[in-house]
């Protein structure tokens, strides 16, 4: 059985969950973040890019080089 390589992506948030809703609140901490300038890298799965679909005005993905 050969194995993928997992990919990863980060995530860095830029702006602060004050005055959204809860479940974009509960997204960030999903996502692992909860202060501007966390960064958080995890596996890039469909679930994952939902979530950041959610928050996308709150985060940027990092490009790693």
């Amino acid at each position: 059985m050969t194995t993928k390589a997992q990919t990863t992506v980060t995530l860095e948030q830029t702006k602060s969950p004050i005055g959204r809703p809860a479940e974009q609140r509960a997204t960030l901490i999903g996502l692992g973040l909860n202060k501007i300038g966390r960064r958080s890298s995890l596996k890039d799965t469909p679930a994952v890019r939902g979530m950041i679909a959610k928050v996308a005005h709150l985060i940027r993905v990092v490009e790693d080089a």
